[in-house]
């Protein structure tokens, strides 16, 4: 089996039809590449996770009691790791039991294709991301608007049928990211990031981006990303993804991001040709 799940130290088989993770998507999660059994940033993860979990009040599970189990389920592979956690069981209702034990689940997933090295294509989303400071930057389990958002391109008969993402906006019109990666812009000579203080991911990838570009965080509108010197996504299953064509522009892979992607695979072995 290639998933584990718990209820505080204690493994089961199943997760409880109760649990408040499954009814009202009351919990986080982190997906995480793993390089021959181990998480490089796995420290970076677990970080963003207790960041969580103290906004939510969800107590973790023991941090090293997570790890053991993760690098035994790994077994040495380079995979996919996800960490789910949740408030656990506790009854019909929105009030949380604020002393039950968390749920917690280990999975492991194959690596997704490579990208191609010339850079993917994306398209902008209809559905907006709700502004909602009080879970802005923490990656919580209810996803609806993203998974909204992905299925705006799989009718084969849509506009775009090529896109591989799409670009996402808060409902006040300000771009904010990806359905499932942060996003950089270069304008001016230097590299732009939306902020996520309103919506949107405080993403792993994009931390350690902001760290080796020092890029800024601006509210950036449609315009103003498709007039960038270069665009790119990130995040940390796929690394760094170089943006070649938004509708109608078409960007040629730059430099700086190919040097980018350098330096990233000597951060993470994870993401080395």
């Amino acid at each position: 089996m290639n998933a584990r799940i718990f209820v505080g130290d204690t493994r089961f088989d199943a997760i409880a039809a109760n649990d408040r993770g499954v009814a009202y998507g009351d919990g986080l999660f982190e997906t995480m590449r793993a390089h021959r059994g181990d998480v490089p940033w796995w420290d970076a993860h677990w970080a963003r996770l207790r960041s969580g979990a103290e906004r939510l009040q969800i107590e973790l599970p023991q941090a090293s009691m997570v790890r053991r189990e993760a690098v035994d389920l790994l077994a040495g592979d380079d995979a996919i790791l996800k960490l789910i956690v949740t408030r656990g069981s506790g009854g019909r209702g929105y009030a949380p039991d604020m002393d039950a034990p968390a749920t917690w689940i280990v999975s492991k997933h194959p690596l997704p294709p490579d990208s191609p090295d010339s850079g993917i294509a994306v398209r902008w989303c209809e559905t907006r991301l709700s502004v909602q400071p009080r879970l802005a930057g923490i990656k919580h389990c209810n996803r609806l608007e993203q998974v909204l958002a992905r299925a705006e391109w799989n009718d084969p008969t849509a506009i775009e049928p090529y896109a591989v993402e799409g670009l996402m906006r808060s409902a006040e019109g300000d771009v904010v990211c990806a359905t499932a990666a942060n996003l950089f812009v270069l304008r001016e000579g230097r590299w732009l990031t939306p902020p996520v203080d309103r919506c949107g991911v405080a993403g792993i990838c994009r931390a350690w981006v902001m760290g080796a570009t020092g890029a800024a965080e601006r509210r950036l509108d449609v315009t103003e990303v498709e007039t960038a010197d270069a665009v790119f996504l990130c995040n940390a299953v796929r690394g760094i993804l170089p943006v070649a064509k938004l509708g109608g522009r078409a960007w040629p892979l730059h430099p700086q991001v190919v040097a980018l992607r350098d330096r990233l695979a000597e951060a993470h072995p994870g993401f080395a040709a």
